[in-house]
């Protein structure tokens, strides 16, 4: 390996790291970004972003619908699986279908920064003035990046964590033939949601442009694989997809946010997005948090570019705080019986009114949430 040296090494090109390279291209700072995949690159997620990502990234939409999946969704079809599905509709555009291997690749060519592609992270130990990876790599400052499995997430967390907070979910996404598009119901601009009768999980149907995506993701889950067959046989039985184009589930995992304390920075050091546990517990989407942390701990980079130490990196932790909310004294717990709050959220889930402005408007497209002011 080639020796080099930067002032911010940000291990992870994913929209969490590329945000961050993004803020910081006009600081003057020479930043790095290390990722052991080359882009473009498959990524198990849904592959949605609201109106509220693409103002925050500046995102020209018509020009990155030239050569880019963009779907735009104005409409939702969601249940329990085994019950009845409610339909949802909007006057105007409340998400935009994207394929993650392209909206990924898109954010790393645009975010200015130098990178290091297809270059496992294998080490990381402190120095004098700074942080040395992989024996050559030199750095003022560590930005986890890395998505759940970051190595620099696990070097700074080493003890392990309550499964409870962690989901673990199965994806897949592949072209229709003329025939398969002819023979599948989903409708572009409708994704469909189907959540467990336990609660604790919920599967996806969503197609952008001939591109199905299929997936199911459960909290706390071991035996995903039989879960996800189940959630197959379901859609077949529905008519929605045939089930014999469903091709090779891939695996994924993410940590819910507020469930679980997590140390996201110390002495150099800091965790953004999945690699810092900041996907939303409602619904597990966390490309808005990705994007969000990545530019809070820019603005945070910037303001002290003398020092990074622990007390001056507690900023960015505050901002974490403020914006998605404090962590708990001990794991989360409810203090409502499991089989009553199942009970009441699947008679909850059959109203339109619960669906359109809590379950949607609040958990999958965070309408509540204020724009995020950088300063």
């Amino acid at each position: 390996m080639l020796s080099d040296g930067c002032d911010i090494l940000i291990v992870g090109g994913g929209p969490a790291g590329s945000s961050c390279a993004w803020g910081l291209r006009d600081s003057g700072l020479d930043v790095l970004i290390l990722d052991q995949a080359t882009f473009p690159r498959d990524k198990v997620c849904a592959g949605w972003i609201t109106p509220a990502v693409a103002e925050l990234l500046d995102l020209d939409l018509a020009e990155y619908q030239k050569s880019h999946v963009l779907q735009p969704i104005t409409r939702f079809r969601t249940g329990i699986i085994g019950g009845a599905a409610v339909q949802t509709e909007y006057a105007q555009t409340v998400s935009y279908g994207i394929r993650r291997c392209e909206f990924d690749a898109y954010l790393l060519n645009r975010c200015g920064a130098r990178t290091r592609l297809g270059e496992k992270f294998s080490s990381l130990e402190r120095i004098e003035n700074g942080w040395l990876v992989n024996g050559c790599l030199q750095a003022k400052v560590i930005i986890g990046a890395g998505g759940h499995f970051c190595p620099v997430a696990r070097w700074l967390n080493p003890e392990k964590r309550a499964e409870h907070s962690v989901v673990l979910a199965q994806e897949t996404e592949f072209s229709l033939t003329p025939e398969q598009a002819k023979n599948c119901c989903v409708q572009p601009e409708r994704p469909e949601l189907y959540f467990s009768p336990d609660l604790r999980g919920y599967g996806w149907c969503f197609l952008k442009d001939g591109f199905l995506n299929v997936g199911i993701g459960r909290e706390g889950e071991k035996n995903l694989s039989s879960v996800r067959d189940e959630f197959v046989q379901f859609l077949d039985y529905e008519g929605r997809i045939p089930r014999e184009i469903l091709e090779k589930f891939k695996g994924h995992a993410y940590r819910l946010y507020g469930l679980a304390k997590r140390t996201i920075m110390d002495d150099g050091i800091l965790l953004i997005g999945d690699a810092a546990g900041l996907a939303s517990p409602q619904s597990g989407e966390g490309i808005r948090p990705a994007i969000e942390s990545g530019l809070m701990a820019a603005d945070v980079l910037q303001r002290w570019q003398k020092g990074y130490d622990k007390a001056q990196l507690q900023e960015y932790q505050q901002k974490i705080l403020d914006r998605f909310g404090p962590w708990p004294d001990k794991p989360a717990e409810s203090i409502v019986p499991a089989p009553l709050r199942q009970f009441l959220g699947r008679h909850l889930m059959s109203t339109h009114w619960f669906t359109r402005n809590i379950l949607l408007g609040r958990w999958f497209l965070q309408q509540h949430l204020p724009p995020l002011v950088r300063n």
